[in-house]
């Protein structure tokens, strides 16, 4: 193993910055290293100790920069969401959210991607910190889901902002959670067909004007359609 014996400045909060060069590498191999171990012990298993062996990274390091294992477990979500991963765009409202579906279901049915993203949101129910930055990973991923819908308003699948206004991570979630629910807390398989189902029920809730934003005209203020007097 190897220790890094140059003289660092304290560092930021985990996500605070974007470095570059050698630090960037380190940073990565942190990474590689937390999700090698979520993978192979699960939160409860993985030690500093894993991380600076599996990394190259002296223990001192990991702790003066991260500060301890909870640390290491934010910033590994913050650097996952600095990929550039984009939503699908695959010509159609109903073809992009099957395909966003379809996502969830192979990332957590792959034997490569699945017990490191599955330990991660049981690290989750065990650390307010991974929670919060669980929470801040898959809200910007909503985020970027933007795109999807304004092309699908462009097409004429949604209704236009000037009628009916669909807020895009409501409309993401949607098609995504009836998976979570089955991965996580029913414990049921999950495949394809499941994955077009629920992107088939969400696509027709917003097409019924459910997914509008909290405090618009068109709904509740809840984030759904305003119900029949």
């Amino acid at each position: 193993m190897r220790e890094e014996n140059a003289p660092e400045a304290p560092a930021p909060s985990p996500g605070t910055r974007r470095p570059g060069g050698r630090t960037a590498r380190t940073r990565a191999a942190v990474r590689d290293a937390v999700l090698a171990g979520l993978a192979e012990h699960g939160y409860p298993g993985l030690t500093v100790e894993y991380v600076a062996e599996h990394s190259g990274v002296h223990k001192t390091t990991l702790y003066r920069r991260w500060g301890d294992l909870e640390g290491l477990l934010a910033d590994t979500l913050d650097l996952a969401g600095e990929d550039s991963w984009t939503p699908p765009d695959t010509g159609s409202l109903a073809g992009d959210l099957r395909a966003l579906a379809r996502e969830v279901v192979e990332s957590f049915t792959d034997p490569v991607t699945a017990a490191s993203g599955s330990a991660i949101i049981a690290a989750a129910f065990q650390s307010e910190r991974a929670a919060d930055a669980l929470h801040a990973f898959y809200a910007e991923r909503f985020q970027r889901c933007e795109p999807m819908v304004q092309r699908a308003v462009e097409r004429g699948e949604l209704p236009s902002p000037a009628e009916n206004e669909v807020d895009a991570g409501a409309l993401a979630r949607a098609a995504c959670a009836p998976l979570f629910l089955r991965l996580f807390i029913t414990r049921e398989p999950v495949d394809a067909h499941t994955a077009d189902q629920s992107a088939a029920a969400a696509l027709a809730a917003a097409q019924a004007g459910v997914f509008t934003p909290m405090g618009t005209e068109a709904g509740t203020g809840a984030g759904g359609p305003t119900p029949p007097k």
